[in-house]
């Protein structure tokens, strides 16, 4: 196991941040610093094969909003976060939060490179296990970032794997909600781009008169205002990858000039003659029918067969329902981390209708009536005190309650169909029913979520 040496280190005060490098140095550690947040957001993720050193009072982003931040990204980064306050709840609450430690300024070179050691050390046997499991085909991070077990999730993480560790530009299609930009995140972060910026451009709200200055960067005179030379956004992210939100938005006049960056991989600042190399990797996401819209002439042929090298369609709700259980339980405990609660129990019947329910914003609306149930509300209507919830009790009635909702779950996975689902669960078919019957899962559970039961053949029988 190689032990990774990375350290991103976010510090407002430069002297201190300077300073701090230096003496990390001298323990062998490679220090990027930086002087606020946002952009360590853009190398962090699953890939990510370092540790994170942050001032915890800053400016804009501060320390535990960071902490959140990556946490969404990938929960097993560890953050450092580094206070002069002496804040004790403060360091309560960031180590409540996911905080890997917590330091008191002023502390020693010795004891925070003692601490990155181990930080380090931990994140190299992490990323070891899931690079294990991946090989063993067990669930590894693609899976744990699009669950489901319909064959169009299968086939969806195949695609994601074989395209991911390629340099390939790559083209993700799906309606709204569906996930594209998780997908696009997952195809950088096990490439081997993983430990380079991942750079997003939202092509709808790219500034009309600012465009080719914001992309390609401009020298200093290149127009009024521009008093100093200023990379573009394709520039910052040399060596890793771009991702394209909403392709279909780009101005025409503008798609001639990105055809010319994909195919010759250079791009000219505004007001310059000299080329600049770019080594990057183009992700391009589209809710839109690409060649619909080449048809109507709002998008250039040559620029689609450029782009889409690999694509990839991102399924809609609609076509794995039988996901959508799965999915949301996951959502709940994602949410509850979040919004820092208890493990949420989600009843069957909630999670019955949760099931037959229509989701036209797919994975965005299903993740927004999780947080509602989480926050006490009804997860449809938004309603408060509506949301049914089992988080108090003994040990005995919170292990009922889990028993009862994980059984609940798979059968709604399976879509009723009881053969499979006491072969996951590794039971037999009669301590199935048992316990179905004692959970009062039976013929209430089945009927009002319009399943039935299964012969030893796997036939649906009707329970009623």
């Amino acid at each position: 196991m190689t032990l990774p040496q990375r350290v991103l280190l976010v510090d407002d005060e430069e002297e201190l941040r300077r300073s701090t490098a230096q003496a990390l140095e001298l323990f062998d550690l490679t220090v990027d610093t930086f002087p606020n947040a946002e952009n360590v957001l853009e190398l962090s993720g699953f890939g990510f094969d370092g540790v994170i050193v942050s001032d915890i009072r800053m400016p804009g982003l501060d320390g535990m909003t960071l902490l959140h931040r990556v946490r969404e990204l990938d929960a097993e980064i560890p953050v450092i976060l580094v206070t002069g306050h002496g804040d004790v709840q403060l360091a309560v609450k960031a180590m409540r939060e996911g905080a890997y430690d917590f330091l008191e300024k002023p502390f020693t070179p010795q004891h925070l490179a003692g601490v990155i050691r181990r930080a380090l050390e931990r994140r190299a046997l992490i990323l070891e296990n899931r690079r294990l499991r991946a090989v063993a085909g067990k669930r590894d991070d693609v899976e744990a970032r699009m669950p489901g077990r319909t064959q169009v999730m299968v086939d969806l993480r195949y695609r994601i794997r074989a395209i991911g560790a390629t340099d390939a530009d790559t083209l993700v299609i799906g309606d709204t909600g569906v996930g594209k930009e998780v997908v696009a995140r997952a195809l950088h972060d096990i490439s081997p781009r993983a430990n380079r910026p991942l750079i997003a451009i939202n092509c709808a709200a790219l500034p009309e008169t600012l465009i080719e200055s914001e992309l390609f960067g401009h020298e200093a005179g290149a127009f009024p205002g521009a008093l100093r030379p200023r990379y573009g956004k394709f520039e910052h992210a040399r060596g890793g990858t771009i991702l394209l939100d909403e392709i279909s938005s780009m101005p025409f006049d503008l798609q001639a000039k990105f055809l010319r960056v994909l195919q010759e991989r250079v791009i000219t600042r505004l007001g310059s003659n000299e080329t600049v190399p770019l080594d990057v990797r183009f992700i391009a996401t589209s809710k839109v029918d690409l060649e619909a819209e080449v048809a109507a002439g709002r998008f250039r042929a040559d620029l689609l067969y450029r782009l889409n090298v690999a694509t990839v369609h991102v399924p809609a709700l609609s076509q794995r329902r039988a996901d959508i259980p799965l999915l949301f339980l996951q959502l709940v405990r994602e949410a509850a981390a979040r919004y820092g609660r208890e493990d949420i129990i989600v009843p069957p019947d909630v999670l019955s209708l949760i099931a037959q329910r229509d989701w036209p914003g797919n994975v965005r609306e299903l993740r927004n009536a999780a947080d509602r149930l989480v926050l006490g509300l009804d997860p449809g209507s938004g309603e408060p005190g509506a949301a049914a919830k089992e988080n108090g009790g003994r040990l005995a009635e919170k292990v009922a309650a889990f028993e009862r909702n994980l059984i609940a779950t798979e059968i709604a996975a399976h879509g009723g169909a009881l053969k499979p689902v006491y072969e996951t669960l590794g039971i037999s078919r009669k301590t199935l029913y048992e316990k179905m019957q004692k959970y009062g899962l039976d013929k209430k559970m089945l009927k009002s979520s319009q399943f039935g039961d299964e012969d030893e053949s796997g036939a649906l029988v009707d329970f009623s």
